[in-house]
């Protein structure tokens, strides 16, 4: 059989009698020293016996043992050394493909250092045009390769190595671009989808002069419709669009294009409005019409108007359709409400009001009606029932019997109203007065005076408020 230790070399295996494998020995027939296990040794310690450098290299081995491997080294002609492996002796990168600098010269100058991305690229027409690790700008004059294209004039302003994109376009209609081609045309029409949509034509009259929002739309059912920078309204009755919404009737009385905005939208309590939807349930109070005084609106669902009550934050007085007068002290015994012949004095919101004669007469919220003829002895009443004990208004005299009840006073005594208007004498704990109302109309009221029941009779719109302030009131009876 053949040796595994090849020709050159003995082969010995010194546990044979153990079966043992892999353990066998070669050793180099020239030299004894030189042995391996498993396998041939490497008889020859020289590496460069091999000519692992190549042609036109040198190779040293320095160490020539076989424990020291790959350290020879290789040396290129000018001085270029590397160890274990051959040396790269030349770089010129130059020699690549494509060609680094297109058409222009190229240079490697350290070629022999095999130093990389430093060649250079020289323009034929300008040596003085040269640019490292890449293609120089050969050309100053950057519109002398039309970066414009056709229909347009360009201009290089700097023709310099250091001024680049500076050049201009500019379009036969004035529009300029610097560094690029300008856009000459813009047709609005021209995009997708159509911006007049389906059913109309478009059509943009300026679009040499490059103008936005310019384009004009037609319908095709009528060429008379048209609009500007939008669709146009092709449908002439402006209900078709339903602009009144849910639970209002719509009516377009003039179906024509020139009569625009002039639908009307109806609430089912008769609220009308036109051209926009109508407020149905109307607050007179989202108005202020009150300023910062209290203000109810008592029949918003109805659309019923200038029936809202001012009140002044104290409680103390109220008003109807107008703010109340609320000017002055807040307190209500200023000025004094009792008369030059009884003291008032205060009582939360409200006064009482006692003779001078007698303190004991008093009486709450209005004045005693007559100090003298009130008087009853030592301690009469008046017509409130308090005693002239000295008790404080309201207490309990202790006795099982209630005083009498006082007639109610009439605060439309004579008639404050006018003659086609109805009193109501108003008797409250804090509040004694009279309300006026309209014969013809019981919503129109007055607190304190006499009602203006021309409202509702001829023009209602000379009426302050009838409509609010951003509204404009129309009178169609």
């Amino acid at each position: 059989d053949a040796s595994p230790c090849g020709s050159g070399q003995t082969c010995n295996d010194p546990d044979v009698a153990s079966n043992k494998l892999h353990d066998f020995t070669c050793t180099c027939d020239k030299d004894m020293n030189l042995v391996q296990v498993d396998g041939p040794a490497t008889c020859d310690k020289n590496e460069c016996a091999s000519n692992p450098c190549g042609m036109d290299q040198t190779c040293n081995d320095p160490v020539q043992e076989l424990s020291s491997i790959h350290d020879f080294t290789c040396t290129c002609a000018n001085g270029v050394v590397t160890t274990g492996a051959p040396a790269v002796c030349e770089i010129d990168e130059c020699d690549a493909i494509p060609a680094p600098c297109g058409t222009q010269k190229c240079d490697d100058p350290n070629k022999a250092s095999n130093k990389l991305h430093d060649f250079v690229c020289t323009c034929p027409n300008d040596d003085s045009l040269k640019t490292t690790d890449g293609p120089a700008t050969c050309d100053k004059d950057e519109c002398k390769y039309d970066p414009c294209g056709g229909g347009q004039t360009c201009e290089d302003p700097v023709k310099e190595l250091t001024s680049i994109h500076d050049f201009t376009c500019t379009c036969d209609n004035g529009v300029v671009s610097t560094g690029a081609p300008a856009i000459c045309v813009v047709d609005e029409c021209d995009v997708m989808p159509s911006p007049c949509g389906q059913g109309q034509s478009c059509e943009d009259v300026n679009t040499a002069s490059n103008k936005l929002h310019d384009f004009v739309c037609t319908c095709d059912n009528d060429k008379r419709l048209t609009a500007t920078d939008g669709p146009a309204t092709c449908d002439k009755n402006e209900c078709a669009s339903n602009p009144c919404g849910m639970d209002q009737t719509c009516n377009d009385p003039v179906q024509e294009l020139s009569s625009i905005h002039d639908f009307t939208c109806t609430c089912a309590n008769g609220v009308v409005a036109t051209g926009a939807p109508a407020t149905c349930e109307f607050d007179e109070c989202d108005e202020k019409p009150c300023g910062e005084q209290n203000c109810e609106d008592p029949d918003t669902s109805f659309g019923v108007r200038h029936d809202f009550k001012c009140s002044c934050s104290d409680g103390s007085k109220q008003t109807v359709d107008g703010p109340a007068d609320c000017d002055g002290d807040s307190n209500p015994c200023t000025p004094n409400p009792c008369g030059d012949d009884q003291t008032c004095e205060q009582d939360g919101n409200s006064f009482i009001c006692s003779c001078k004669s007698d303190s004991s007469i008093v009486r709450k919220g209005v004045p005693v009606k007559d100090c003298d003829s009130s008087q009853q002895g030592s301690g009469g009443s008046d017509s409130w029932g308090v005693s002239g004990s000295g008790s404080e208004v309201g207490s309990d005299s202790g006795s099982d019997s209630s005083p009498p009840t006082p007639p109610k006073r009439d605060n439309c005594e004579g008639n404050p109203c006018d003659g086609d208007q109805e009193c109501e004498s108003v008797e409250q704990e804090s509040l004694s007065t009279f309300v006026c109302s309209c014969k013809d109309n019981k919503f129109i009221t007055k607190e304190g005076e006499p009602a203006d029941c021309s409202v509702g009779k001829g023009n209602e719109c000379a009426k302050e408020r009838v409509c609010g302030s951003y509204q404009d009131c129309e009178d169609r009876s």
